[in-house]
């Protein structure tokens, strides 16, 4: 089968498109899908490059990727939940990491079928980034109903998704986030109407803020230009409930938060006691065989991630660091709410396994952060 792979830690310009050996079913649980479509994510193209090289040792050929959309072509003896010919989307642990293949390999419980209002490619864009969002609202001490949530790059793979859910499942009052300049104008446009609300006059400033902003008309900014404002100087202090940390500067918002509050990161790792009882660890379906976290590197993020936490309990605010835990069933929810008109996807560039240059460029536009708006899909058929 075709598979992008690498014979080292690389970045993407070395990626290479080349034959390995298809995936077979070897156990009561396997799943063997002919991908149709696999999303390019931040994590696929750092991971790749060595990111985690010190926690975590990899073989080579390194097969790329987690997210993937396709049909099912062969299951184990005792799979119930899909069968032979399903449409069906992924995201596959680390042990079955190589979306970016024309065969892909993983077990019942991380497989569902996918939206039916969703082509391939929308759904292959789908379940890293969306799973990742929806965890991370769930930590929300509370009912995030009413409340005001802020989710900094608002169109970036994993906010657009924070944005949707927080406001048409998690029924939050007021979403808050940042894009660039040309972005601002297609928030509603990609989002859907309201999900962000519109930059209107305001004397309630998001809601219950500080008796010292009361009765003071303002311009309530809601979507930020951050390369025009700095949002610590357009959101008033205290008056966000919970934070959504795509950045990894979470600790710069602390002033905003109000004391009962929440922030949430995937973008700085977490405690080196998280890190260890992570998917990311698993060396195979067993969840119980792992690789073990050395411990000089546990240790000292277990230091920082408590550093971060007493900042936060300073200001009332509870801190944490997550790692996705991909399932079925989040991917059931999920496809529920799609085609339920609540959540959609957004997505930019497309290009063909067949051409390797498209491949390597699309992969380095998400390596670099740069450019762009939506998920990059390389498409298998």
């Amino acid at each position: 089968m075709l598979s992008i792979q690498i014979s080292d830690y690389a970045t993407p310009e070395k990626y290479e498109v080349g034959e390995l050996a298809a995936p077979v079913v070897e156990s009561p649980q396997d799943v063997i899908i002919k991908v149709h479509a696999a999303s390019v994510n931040p994590i696929d193209v750092k991971k790749a490059a060595g990111a985690s090289k010190v926690v975590l040792k990899d073989t080579f050929p390194y097969k790329i990727g987690y997210d993937c959309a396709g049909t099912v072509v062969e299951v184990g003896s005792q799979v119930s939940r899909v069968k032979v010919g399903d449409e069906v989307y992924t995201r596959l642990p680390e042990c079955h990491r190589g979306a970016w293949s024309e065969l892909a390999k993983t077990t019942e419980d991380f497989v569902a079928l996918k939206p039916t209002s969703l082509s391939m490619e929308d759904a292959a864009s789908i379940p890293l980034a969306a799973m990742t969002a929806l965890q991370a609202l769930r930590r929300y001490p509370g009912d995030l109903s009413g409340k005001t949530v802020f989710v900094p790059a608002g169109l970036s793979g994993t906010g657009l998704f924070a944005c949707q859910l927080a406001k048409n499942v998690f029924k939050a009052g007021r979403v808050v986030t940042t894009v660039s300049t040309a972005k601002v104008a297609r928030v509603s446009e990609l989002l859907g109407d309201g999900v962000v609300d519109e930059n209107t006059p305001e004397s309630d400033r998001l809601g219950q803020t500080p008796p010292r902003f009361r009765g003071v008309f303002v311009l309530l900014f809601l979507v930020i230009d951050y390369t025009k404002q700095d949002p610590k100087t357009v959101i008033p202090s205290q008056s966000i409930d919970f934070l959504f940390d795509t950045m990894g500067d979470s600790m710069n918002y602390l002033m905003l938060m109000r004391p009962k509050g929440a922030i949430v990161t995937i973008s700085i790792l977490t405690s080196g006691d998280v890190l260890q009882n992570s998917g990311l660890m698993r060396r195979s379906p067993d969840k119980d065989d792992k690789a073990i976290v050395p411990f000089p590197v546990r240790v000292t993020l277990n230091l920082l991630d408590r550093i971060r936490t007493f900042r936060a309990s300073r200001y009332g605010v509870e801190y944490s660091a997550i790692f996705l835990e991909p399932n079925a069933q989040d991917l059931d929810s999920l496809r529920e709410w799609i085609d339920a008109g609540k959540l959609r996807t957004v997505v930019g560039n497309v290009v063909s396994v067949k051409d390797a240059e498209a491949v390597r460029k699309a992969c380095q536009v998400v390596y670099d952060s740069k450019g762009g708006v939506g998920k990059s899909v390389i498409v298998f058929v």
